[in-house]
């Protein structure tokens, strides 16, 4: 009787990926192995690629993969034996949905523009760069190589001809986006409109439940294992210590490409990893209020940013944790609303499309 449950439920959610999203196959990146720029393990980067039609053509939406980050010899060498880690392990082909999907009903706005789901396996949001490999797990720290390699890769199938461009990603990918906004904008031709966007990857410098700065200092151990710092923005390095650049309240101030922010009020990941994670909850006295979250400190983390960029983000009323790759949370009948507003019709018409799209 239970496996016949889960099989229905199975038929089920194959049939909701037939109607809201379709497999895409993966493009391994090989020739990046010669510049470097390899995942954890040392296998080549990957992505998956649909091309543009019709006057999306010349249009380019780069959307990178999250999974958090590794923050030492120890945690970076378990992500090589997992996706997180190795192109060698994930696979071969992905589901585009929401914000990459190839149908006007589901993505009215890019539906036709090429779209890339970057795969993330450097666990440093696309900013690691060390020389020297560890000689006894064998692991490359080199994030920044490998994003480049991908970005060299795509420029050459078309990119260098693009009249629209966003960056754009999730969780650890749109904290990527964010540190990668300006570096972006700078490989585009001058006369390419180019913005970014970033889907729960504002996180906040807060405090945990204990009253210690743990997410601090463990961005501190990220910068400090992967060789972060020198691919941080100058202008948040020049002005705050490394770690803090790895929060957006800093290094987004004085980056100068569009950027547009998409974040739950209540992100769940947050609340369960930076305000109560477990090393500071050692007996679950929270757990049941980390599955019942209330109130959050993003709204408030965001006046950092200033007037003059406060129009280039929003933040929905959901509690979860990325909102734009899925049919669920990007357009549908019971999707997220902002002030009754569906996720792409505030991304598109309050932000990200502003000023790259014509408006009718």
């Amino acid at each position: 009787m239970v496996g016949s449950k889960w099989f229905k439920l199975l038929v089920c959610l194959l049939m909701l990926i037939r109607v809201n999203g379709y497999y895409v196959p993966i493009t391994y990146v090989q020739d990046a192995v010669a510049k470097g720029g390899v995942c954890l393990d040392g296998s080549p980067p990957a992505y998956h690629f649909e091309k543009g039609f019709g006057n999306g053509i010349n249009n380019w939406l780069i959307h990178m993969e999250g999974g958090a980050w590794c923050n030492n010899a120890t945690t970076c060498f378990a992500r090589t034996k997992d996706r997180l880690g190795s192109s060698k392990l994930m696979t071969t082909s992905y589901t585009f949905s929401g914000i990459l999907s190839n149908k006007a009903k589901y993505n009215p706005d890019f539906y036709n523009w090429n779209r890339i789901k970057v795969r993330y396996c450097d666990g440093s949001s696309y900013t690691g760069d060390v020389e020297a490999v560890d000689p006894v797990n064998k692991v490359y720290y080199r994030g920044a190589r490998l994003w480049r390699a991908i970005m060299d890769d795509l420029l050459a199938k078309g990119m260098n001809n693009a009249q629209n461009a966003i960056l754009a990603g999730c969780s650890a990918g749109g904290l990527g986006a964010i540190l990668q906004c300006d570096n972006f904008r700078a490989l585009l031709p001058s006369g390419a409109k180019v913005k970014c966007l970033s889907d729960a990857g504002f996180f906040i410098n807060t405090k945990d439940i204990t009253g210690a700065s743990h997410i601090q200092e463990f961005f501190a151990q990220v910068v400090n294992t992967h060789g972060s710092a020198k691919n941080l923005p100058a202008s948040c390095t020049s002005k705050f210590s490394p770690e803090l650049c790895f929060f957006p309240e800093y290094a987004a101030q004085a980056i100068q490409t569009p950027l547009f922010l998409l974040n739950a009020a209540y992100d769940s990941w947050q609340v369960k990893n930076s305000l109560a994670p477990g090393v500071a909850d050692r007996h679950g006295t929270w757990r049941d209020c980390k599955a019942d979250i209330t109130s959050d400190n993003f709204l408030s983390s965001t006046v950092s940013l200033g007037n003059s960029r406060r129009e280039d983000y929003t933040s929905t009323l959901a509690t979860g944790h990325c909102q734009s790759g899925t049919q669920e949370t990007w357009l549908r009948d019971d999707s997220p609303l902002l002030d009754d507003t569906d996720n792409f019709k505030a991304v598109g018409e309050t932000g990200i499309l502003i000023g790259i799209l014509p408006k009718d």
